[in-house]
């Protein structure tokens, strides 16, 4: 099987191209080459597959091999992916004009547009995504607790008094904004509250330290794959939860281990926009099956 290793701000995901390779148990594949130490290693695999509503269809699984709605980071080396290997009808990878027409992709929370910025060489350098609205009703998110919106809920877990914030950007996110989210036991305080009974479909964790109020660290726990360098969902989410409870702007950049991403809550259209680079690493074969 030919697969090829990218990243979005170190978070790393080894992309498939469904419209050649057939994979029968793309669970499977993603518990065994996401394993850093027996295989490729990476933090999902990622199936680009055709679409009868997009250009493509991007599926993600986690390194558990749990299957994903929706990544951030991993819809740019999507959209980078199928614009610079031809999979786009009408976006030719030749092209070197620094804007194109966008790329849509059809994903877990629906069809969603992104807009691909070249670099000199004519390869995609950055990516723009329209996330979508953020989902906020609790019931929606899921998350197990009344109220329209959670937002700075006082909550004790992982033995842990914090102020809770739960947003969906079709997967849902926990964030708690703290002082100092160095301090935070992430690779014990993190599976914990993925596995809250709070959360029926488990959840995303994140750890927030405002900065200013146009820049907030972030540390994170991905469901389903543990400590990541950066997660695009999730700087939305920080993003929305901040500017609801009051902390931040509207448009911040939110910085990761992996790198800073630049995320807006439009006030016109309600959708979150993100925008980050996606990297190719390497080309190889896998043995599968």
């Amino acid at each position: 099987m030919n697969f090829t290793k990218m990243h979005g701000l170190a978070n790393d995901y080894v992309v498939v191209n469904g419209f050649e390779e057939k994979i029968e148990d793309p669970a499977r594949l993603a518990a065994a080459i996401s394993d850093r130490h027996r295989a490729v290693g990476s933090d999902g695999l990622i199936l680009i597959c055709p679409s009868e509503k997009a250009l493509v269809r991007m599926r993600i699984f986690n390194a558990d091999g749990s299957e994903a709605e929706m990544c951030g980071n991993g819809i740019r080396c999507a959209a980078k992916y199928a614009c610079e290997r031809g999979l786009c009808a009408g976006v030719s990878a030749s092209e070197t004009e620094s804007r194109l027409r966008p790329v849509t992709i059809e994903t877990g929370r629906g069809v969603l547009q992104a807009d691909v910025i070249r670099g000199e060489n004519g390869t995609v350098r950055r990516v723009r995504v329209n996330m979508g609205e953020p989902i906020l009703a609790p019931e929606d998110i899921p998350v197990a607790l009344p109220g329209e919106t959670v937002i700075q809920r006082p909550v004790k877990l992982a033995d842990m008094d914090l102020l809770l914030n739960c947003v969906s950007m079709g997967n849902p996110h926990a964030v708690f904004f703290v002082d100092n989210a160095g301090e935070v036991d992430l690779a014990r305080t993190g599976p914990v509250i993925e596995n809250d009974a709070l959360f029926p479909r488990r959840c995303n964790v994140h750890f927030a330290q405002v900065e200013t109020r146009r820049r907030i660290l972030v540390r994170t726990w991905e469901r389903g794959s543990g400590i990541t360098m950066a997660c695009g969902t999730g700087a939305c989410a920080v993003c929305v939860a901040g500017v609801l409870a009051g902390l931040c702007d509207r448009a911040i950049s939110a910085a990761l281990p992996g790198g800073d991403l630049e995320v807006k809550w439009d006030e016109n259209d309600n959708c979150v926009y993100m925008t980050g680079d996606a990297v190719e690493v390497f080309e190889g074969q896998y043995p599968y099956p």
